[in-house]
């Protein structure tokens, strides 16, 4: 039986040539955080380096609400003359006189330095407004409270490298040099697949449940900046191989399923995928043992990697968690490792010894508390957990006091 290790390593190789051959969109700023967004920024990473058009920032501006004066003049009194708001090319600022300038206004030519409306009199715009003369502090130096024209980045100097993800200040300091479209690397496309006649809603009396799997699983690949859509297959093999093949098409980049590859006798995933290349593979895992994976040829003659979860929801999420989300979460910039502790047990508990057992819990007092059984349908309690719980391979019973890792889930 597999480690744990073994299986995330050839899942890794398996989908390493997919995530380096996604190709590219041109976005604009608007389509990556607007409503209608299908994937967000924060799932996204440029796919080419972005030079910026300007130098930021585009002009000499103030740093504050004051006036903006000559250096040489200091310690004199000079004249008012008109204010200078933000967003305005100011008249150049004549010898003797000084103007009120706003914060992010443009400096006009012939000033050096701004000094604060606090240092005036009234202390305050808009009644210093009213001042006919200020004194130009003795002690000012030039460039004082001045922003000086490409501090931040000079015109044509990278603004952000391909492969950077496209996070709220990488947005902010695109929109602030004017660039309105960027080539971003084209989010992996997946075609989650249900497998099981019994998916058609939760009915006591026809025996049928809804599909767990479907909306959880697309759920936790938008969380990683994949693009997601879903299928239901029946247990019918000649049935599973045209549903898929039709819904592969062209557009799936990976296909991820759900049940099918255990021992029972309609393992459709099984029957149907494993003599076109997927290779069922225990892992030695609590919930998740069975897996499999492989390079699966469709209708078009196209190979697409498969990777197969269990089908008992918390199994199939586990499995997500432990195998594909730090592969996916890595490929757009994101965090690959689920925030990790190692904390004491607040209660005792079973485990098989030849398994890593993997409890669902919640962290109370600095101590881990289990939430629900180890079983692997109990997706309710999945929900109230928190944290992922660890029980390490070997380790048959855990005490209270006994430390395990535990994985963050919020």
């Amino acid at each position: 039986m597999r480690t744990i290790g073994q299986h995330r390593d050839d899942l890794a190789a398996l989908l390493a040539p997919v995530v380096a051959g996604l190709g590219a969109e041109e976005l604009s700023l608007d389509e990556l955080v607007g409503a209608g967004a299908r994937v967000g920024s924060a799932h996204r990473v440029l796919a080419a380096p972005v030079a910026s058009p300007v130098p930021l920032p585009p002009f000499d501006n103030s740093q504050m609400d004051g006036f903006a004066v000559r250096v040489a003049e200091a310690g004199q009194q000079v004249r008012v003359v008109g204010p200078v708001p933000a967003g305005v090319v100011p008249e150049p600022l004549e010898s003797g006189t000084a103007a009120p300038i706003m914060t992010g206004a443009r400096i006009p030519t012939g000033a050096d330095a701004v000094f604060p409306v606090e240092a005036t009199e009234p202390g305050a715009f808009p009644a210093a407004l009213e001042l006919p003369r200020v004194t130009v502090p003795a002690d000012l130096t030039a460039g004082t409270f001045v922003r000086v024209t490409g501090s931040d980045l000079p015109t044509g100097a990278e603004l952000a490298p391909a492969g950077s993800p496209v996070t709220p200040a990488l947005l902010g300091a695109l929109a602030s040099a004017g660039v309105t479209t960027v080539s971003v690397r084209r989010p992996l496309r997946v075609l989650v697949v249900s497998t099981g006649s019994e998916l058609q809603g939760a009915d006591t009396d026809a025996a049928t449940i809804g599909d767990a799997n479907g909306i959880a699983l697309r759920a936790a690949l938008a969380q990683v900046g994949a693009d997601p859509r879903a299928v239901r297959v029946p247990d019918d093999v000649a049935a599973f191989d045209r549903a898929l093949d039709a819904a592969v098409g062209d557009w799936a980049d990976l296909v991820l399923t759900t049940g099918g590859i255990s021992a029972g006798a309609y393992e459709v995933v099984r029957q149907a995928l494993g003599p076109r290349g997927l290779a069922v593979t225990p892992v030695a895992m609590q919930p998740g043992g069975p897996q499999a994976f492989g390079s699966v040829v469709f209708g078009d003659g196209r190979a697409v990697p498969v990777v197969s979860f269990p089908g008992n929801p918390v199994s199939a999420l586990v499995s997500f968690e432990v195998f594909l989300r730090p592969l996916l979460a890595a490929a757009v910039g994101l965090t690959p490792d689920r925030p990790t502790q190692v904390l004491p047990a607040a209660s005792a508990a079973g485990s098989p010894a030849g398994k890593h057992q993997i409890r669902r819990g919640r962290v109370q007092d600095g101590a881990v508390h289990f939430v629900g059984g180890p079983s692997s349908h109990l997706l309710v309690h999945y929900a109230a957990a928190t944290h992922l719980v660890h029980v390490p391979v070997g380790v048959d019973a855990v005490e209270p006091g006994d430390p395990l890792t535990v994985w963050s889930l919020r």
